[in-house]
């Protein structure tokens, strides 16, 4: 393989961006584009695989300009995505999942709840798979929105050829070959990963069947990193490659993330004992927290476990928050002085998180507090429900200790607040994984929330937690380039390419002096939930 670099797409949330790496994993090049989100309803969040298409095509082409690289130069490329459902008719068209009936919107983004009520009648049945995702499964997944499809959009049921998740479309849209990833459909669509085959019986029980006798949902799955084929002649011609390009299997957004920092940090490869002391913490819109193991470990209320969807051969269980970057933006922009909080960060040439974080630090000198100087503000950060460890997404938010003022200095307070806050909900989940077998004592991670320092340091803090940074801050598309480079042939496995593609950058160890006032405020932190549910229960009464 004479090519010197790959590529890694990350389609998120927002935005679709790629980076072209060489085989030592540092960044030559990158380009980011915006995506269009349609909200038609409460709960309802829609987007567009054919923009999302788009902005990747033309994300690459801005990538390989910076990195001065040609068509021929690129051996390999992999897609990551969030786990968002694409519906396509027999000609491979959009086909809605919109009650506009626009056939655009055809994706179901993860984020959208529209199907609570089908996840609950799914729950109810305590059928076997759900033992894998916790015992319950959340309206984040798949099989409840398909639910909730057939139920409410017969037309498009009916004419449906694929569905997909969306980094398994953009594999397929680049080379027109149906492969499935291990990960997307192990996590999110319970396809059953330790007999490595559908449960037909599943789908059936939910009236679901045709999903697989029409091969619907896809019957070739494969590992992530496995070679899918190579790219065709469009998708080449759009994206700026060739034909010779080839394409390996994908990942969900989060995982790549944790390929991309579960090992580094330590003096050689790590062993599978040590990586059970290794949380992976991808923060951006949601969070989510990966942690691997030898043997299967169940825990109520959080995802997994999972054989071999992220680390090949090891067991993968998934904690996550639905709202964590999305919540610190809706405290900062849902107040009155959002405008002149974002005049002032702009004329500092900040961002509003470097320009709060520096008025804390100011608030923090003229009282002569630390942590404490929010002692008397508790969030329930449950905006989106909870996604770990209650599996609830009916919880709501809370927030106790408002008052009257105003000032961009009372923002400021409850923005840190709420820092602290989703500080609570990882410690919380870890604490779950470690009565559960794991010893977690380390945090390795990446994604937008790891650009904050104050987001960071809380972490520490509260968690106990040393937090170790890669040394390529796009680690999801650091993870989503060695997956392209197992494809390429230039690594035999995952974890050789991680080695050899991975580094440690920075650190963040814990201030032990703070974690008595943490541990009263945690406790206050997990006291809300139960009295949110108090209440709603004075209600039914």
């Amino acid at each position: 393989m004479s090519a010197p670099y790959v590529i890694g797409v990350d389609a998120g949330t927002g935005s679709v961006r790629a980076g072209v790496f060489d085989l030592r994993g540092r960044m030559a090049g990158h380009g980011s584009r915006d995506i269009t989100i349609w909200r038609p309803a409460d709960r309802f969040v829609e987007q567009s695989s054919e923009d999302i298409w788009s902005a990747a095509c033309s994300a690459v082409r801005s990538a390989l300009a910076e990195a001065g690289a040609g068509p021929g130069d690129v051996s390999g490329i992999s897609f990551d995505a969030t786990c968002s459902l694409v519906a396509l008719d027999a000609q491979d068209h959009p086909l809605s999942v919109s009650p506009t009936g626009t056939p655009a919107q055809n994706v179901i983004v993860w984020m959208d709840h529209r199907a609570i009520e089908q996840a609950g009648r799914i729950n109810a049945s305590r059928h076997g798979l759900l033992r894998y995702v916790g015992g319950k499964m959340s309206p984040e997944m798949q099989p409840p929105k398909l639910l909730w499809i057939k139920e409410n959009l017969p037309a498009t049921w009916k004419s449906a050829a694929r569905f997909l998740d969306l980094a398994d479309f953009l594999v397929y849209r680049s080379t027109g070959v149906d492969a499935r990833s291990l990960c997307t459909t192990t996590c999110k669509w319970a396809f059953n990963g330790p007999k490595g085959s559908w449960d037909p019986g599943f789908y059936e029980k939910f009236g679901m069947g045709d999903l697989l006798r029409k091969n619907k949902i896809g019957q070739r799955i494969l590992p992530m990193g496995t070679l899918a084929g190579t790219l065709n002649e469009r998708a080449a011609a759009e994206l700026g490659l060739t034909t010779s390009t080839r394409v390996a299997i994908g990942i969900i957004d989060a995982h790549a993330g944790g390929i991309g920092v579960m090992g580094m940090g330590f003096p050689k490869p790590p062993t599978p004992s040590q990586l059970e002391g290794v949380l992976a913490l991808i923060g951006g819109t949601s969070s989510c927290h990966m942690a691997v193991s030898r043997q299967p470990k169940f825990i109520r209320g959080i995802w997994g476990p999972y054989k071999s969807a992220m680390i090949p051969g090891l067991w993968l269980t998934e904690g996550g928050q639905s709202a964590t970057g999305s919540l610190l933006d809706h405290v900062i922009r849902n107040n009155s002085r959002y405008p002149a909080i974002r005049a002032a960060a702009e004329g500092r040439k900040q961002s509003v998180y470097d320009y709060l974080n520096s008025i804390v630090a100011d608030l923090k000198g003229w009282e002569r507090k630390g942590p404490d100087l929010v002692a008397s503000i508790h969030m329930l950060p449950y905006f989106l429900g909870n996604r770990s460890p209650h599996a609830d997404p009916g919880a709501r938010g809370m927030i106790s200790g408002l008052t009257l003022d105003d000032s961009v200095e009372s923002v400021a307070r409850l923005y840190y607040a709420t820092i602290q806050a989703i500080a609570y909900g990882t410690r919380h989940i870890i604490e779950e994984m470690n009565a559960n077998g794991y010893r977690i004592r380390r945090i390795h991670a990446c994604g937008g929330g790891t650009r904050n320092t104050l987001w960071l340091s809380e972490h520490a803090d509260i968690t106990g937690c040393t937090i170790f940074l890669p040394r390529e801050v796009e680690a999801v598309l650091l993870g989503t380039a060695m997956l392209a480079a197992v494809g390429a042939g230039a690594y035999p496995s995952v974890t050789d390419a991680a080695s050899h593609m991975g580094a440690v950058g920075t650190r963040y160890a814990p201030e032990r002096k703070t974690a008595r006032f943490h541990a009263g405020k945690y406790r206050v932190f997990r006291q809300m939930y139960e009295d949110q549910n108090r209440y709603n229960r004075m209600l039914i009464r």
